[in-house]
Order: C-alpha cells, then sequence, then structure tokens
C-alpha cells in the first residue's frame, strides 16, 4: 500500500492519470515532486533510507546515467541526467522477473512465480542464494545490459530489505508497490 506521501506525489506529478506501480516505484527520489529525478535527490533518497555518502554517490552516479536517456525518448541528452517518472516505463530492462509489463503496471502471476519457482526453503521468503538462482534462470542471452541490471535491483534489494538473512515476500512486494523506500526512510529516521 502506498503511503500518503507517496499519494500526494502522485497527485502532484502525474496529473489526471493514475500513476502506474513502476511510477511509484521511483516517486521517493523525486524529492521535489515535480515529475523529474535529478542525481541530487537520488543522492537524498539513499541518504534518507540510511545508506553511506559513498553508497548514495555510487548508486544516484550509476541510476541516473543508466536511465536517464532511456526516460527522455527523442530529446537530446542532458548533462543533468533527469529522469522523468511518467518515462519510467521505457527504462524496463530484459533478464528481469516480468513483475511489472511493458507499461510498468504490476503483474501478480510473475510476482507469485518468482517465489513458486525459486523459495525452495520457505514458500514466502527468499535467501541470498535462491536469488542468484532466480538471476541465473531469468538470464537472457547476450543481454548483458539486462543481467547487469537485474543484478543490481536484486542485490541492492536483498541488501536494503533482507531480514536475518532472507528476503520475505512482503519485503519485495513492498518494492514492486512504491512502499519499501519510505517504510525504511521512516525506519532510519526513527532510530
Amino acid at each position: 500500500m502506498a503511503t500518503s506521501t507517496s499519494s500526494n506525489q502522485a497527485e502532484g506529478k502525474m496529473g489526471n492519470h493514475e500513476p502506474t506501480p513502476l511510477e511509484k516505484h521511483v516517486m521517493f527520489f523525486d524529492i521535489n515532486n515535480d515529475g523529474i529525478i535529478y542525481p541530487s535527490e537520488t543522492y537524498q533518497g539513499f541518504r534518507k533510507m540510511g545508506r553511506g555518502i559513498f553508497r548514495s554517490m555510487f548508486a544516484a552516479v550509476l541510476i541516473h546515467i543508466t536511465l536517464s536517456h532511456k526516460t527522455r525518448p527523442g530529446k537530446c541528452p542532458s548533462l543533468l541526467f533527469p529522469i522523468v517518472v511518467e518515462n519510467i516505463k521505457y527504462a524496463i530492462h530484459g533478464s528481469d522477473s516480468g513483475a511489472y509489463d511493458s507499461e510498468g503496471r504490476f503483474v501478480p502471476d510473475k510476482f507469485e512465480e518468482i517465489f513458486k519457482k525459486h523459495a525452495n526453503q520457505n514458500a514466502d521468503s527468499l535467501t541470498y542464494n535462491e536469488v542468484k538462482e532466480l538471476l541465473k534462470a531469468n538470464s537472457e542471452p547476450k543481454d548483458y545490459y539486462g543481467r547487469a541490471n537485474a543484478f543490481v535491483d536484486w542485490k541492492s534489494l536483498y541488501d536494503l530489505g533482507n531480514k536475518d538473512g532472507i528476503l520475505t515476500k512482503e519485503t519485495v512486494k513492498a518494492v514492486y508497490d512504491g512502499s519499501l523506500f519510505e517504510q525504511t526512510a521512516k525506519e532510519h529516521a526513527s532510530k
């Protein structure tokens, strides 16, 4: 369930259209609520979640270098490396779970498939080795870009959301619906 902050952001940025789950997934990082995410906002978002300075900087640079041009189709490259929230669907990559469709909508069957196929020790959670198995199973031949992105996505999710060495189904669902980042930021702020 998206938080009220996410809902307010959605109304401010998306105008009349209801944001897709993929748009909600990235909206946490749109600090100034203008529909465009700049590297400085991504950095701030990672810091709000308790990530270190170097890791936050590295994530911001990596994310914006790889996604900016994809969310600005037909536009000249920008040295500011903005990510346009409403165009985030253009940044979907191969070699992933398929839990988002090509429009950025959540696909429940594909989400459930993650756990049916790969949650061997516990039906509602993934170990690190099961995440590696998932990545290997979803790896498409010669899709180096997609494989690298899937690895970074799942490794980051595991690092952020694992509890006692497992990644729960609830946590994975929260990253897909956009609420995990907000939850993590609140937990970090309360410490």
